[in-house]
């Protein structure tokens, strides 16, 4: 059990969904859901997470699953889409998802197709009923961006690490090692010790000390 979890009160957690109600001395209390869509697919996808809330969103579409389905058995409605970047895995869906509710995607590089609205290096955008900066994270892929609230303790880190201290492949066109150990480096420096939850392009989410597997993924990177 996650450390953090005593000061929350734990509705349930069930499958691929985890509900949690942030108590505080005053109310009302807030719910964030938080579901990847894509677990237990068994296609060539990346993790696609839902967030519910005050603005729901989508950070990554996925790709070659019905997502648009996905999503509708959780929300009728999706107020935007997030891209960490726009390898195919992490956006195949986008079109399918832009069709379906009629959102728009944002993105680094606002010179893709697949993006229609920057999220510049800093800014601050909100996700479920928290507010997420975005760090321009490049190493694995020029528009690369990683997630972070501090508030929540959440990070949506994309490809740059994994869980158990994997990172992101650097053979790919764009890929450069050098530049992925900084952003690693950029990231552990960004987010608090306490960062409750680690949300992963591939894999699974890492709920247990999360810091220490951003810690590992970047002596693992300087080492390989």
């Amino acid at each position: 059990m996650n450390p953090y979890w005593n000061s929350l009160t734990c509705l349930y957690q069930k499958g691929n969904q985890r509900v949690v109600a942030k108590t505080k001395p005053t109310y009302p209390i807030t719910i964030d859901v938080i579901t990847n869509l894509a677990r237990g697919v068994d296609v060539f996808t990346s993790n696609t997470f839902l967030v519910t809330g005050e603005t729901t969103a989508l950070v990554d579409t996925g790709a070659n699953f019905d997502v648009v389905s996905a999503v509708r058995e959780q929300t009728d409605e999706l107020d935007r889409v997030y891209l960490t970047h726009t390898h195919e895995d992490h956006v195949g869906n986008v079109e399918a998802v832009r069709e379906a509710f009629g959102v728009e995607t944002w993105g680094y590089d606002p010179d893709n197709p697949l993006v229609d609205r920057e999220l510049a290096d800093g800014e601050t955008v909100e996700i479920g009923d928290d507010d997420y900066v975005a760090v321009h994270t490049p190493g694995h892929k020029d528009d690369h961006l990683c997630l972070y609230s501090r508030d929540a303790r959440t990070l949506f880190a994309g490809d740059l690490v994994f869980a158990n201290g994997s990172f992101g492949r650097t053979d790919l066109e764009e890929g450069h090692r050098p530049t992925l150990i900084d952003s690693i480096d950029r990231i552990r420096e960004t987010v608090g010790e306490d960062l409750d939850a680690m949300h992963t392009g591939h894999g699974p989410s890492v709920e247990d000390r999360p810091f220490e597997d951003i810690e590992f993924a970047g002596n693992a990177a300087r080492m390989g």
